[in-house]
């Protein structure tokens, strides 16, 4: 793999924003996915993305790990792990054209799961349904978040409106979402490997990459203190939303 000087300028960004988003500000993972969609196509970018993402949970892990709520995990891994399946048998049968269509919707789809999030009055709404319709509320959240992980590691935004319907305090939110991204990308490594997006030459950019994530990690705890949440989440829905609409755009005219 070869880019031009601002290709790596992004995917430094990108991968030290896996960091940041890991280690302290959530929602951050979701501008990832759209500064790697920038730079390559969309199989490409999800196989580049994985190594980055397991090198940011080690760091998480080992910071909030005594935290985490382990039935939370258990729950959901098994419908989450059924998401993934799905997605691979997806990425099997479509191109990287439409790869990039889907992880374009995906990108819009999250983008509107994160904005209906954060309006107070339908945040009461999925408490509410949480607490009528736990049966399903956990299977579908695990199915979806595994699909979309697949697909483009965008599950960010379904997790974080599981874990926040739960209640989880701060602490125990990061744990529990620490250890189970780093199960579930674990997991997701076969899967990656057999359908050749994550490669030798995937591997060799990851080498250079992972020092930013690194970067990220350590410093994401100060600047999560220092920095308003809010100017971080509004920075991520405007990428997220133009990179959105650039894949789409790509795909659709060119």
């Amino acid at each position: 793999m070869t880019f031009e000087a601002w290709q790596w300028v992004l995917l430094v960004v990108g991968a030290a924003t896996v960091g940041l988003s890991k280690s302290g500000i959530p929602g951050l993972g979701i501008l990832f996915v759209a500064i790697i969609q920038i730079v390559l196509p969309g199989k490409a970018a999800t196989g580049l993305m994985l190594p980055l993402l397991i090198v940011g949970d080690v760091f998480a892990v080992l910071t909030y790990r005594r935290h985490t709520e382990w039935h939370h995990v258990l729950r959901l891994f098994p419908w989450t792990a059924a998401g993934v399946v799905a997605g691979y048998f997806a990425l099997r049968v479509i191109d990287n054209r439409q790869t990039t269509i889907l992880i374009g919707v995906i990108l819009l789809g999250m983008l509107a799961l994160h904005v209906w999030r954060n309006r107070k009055s339908a945040a009461e709404k999925m408490e509410k349904e949480v607490a009528e319709h736990a049966t399903w509320f956990a299977p579908l959240s695990g199915v979806l978040a595994g699909f979309t992980t697949q697909i483009a590691n965008a599950a960010g935004p379904v997790m974080i409106l599981y874990l926040l319907a739960m209640r989880l305090p701060k602490m125990a939110f990061l744990g529990t979402a620490a250890v189970f991204f780093m199960a579930l990308n674990l997991f997701k490594v076969p899967f990656m490997i057999d359908l050749d997006m994550v490669t030798r030459d995937s591997l060799v950019v990851n080498l250079w990459l992972a020092p930013a994530v690194v970067a990220g990690s350590y410093g994401g705890r100060a600047l999560a203190g220092r920095i308003p949440q809010k100017l971080f989440e509004r920075l991520a829905l405007v990428l997220t939303l133009a990179a959105a609409i650039k894949l789409l755009w790509d795909a659709f005219v060119h």
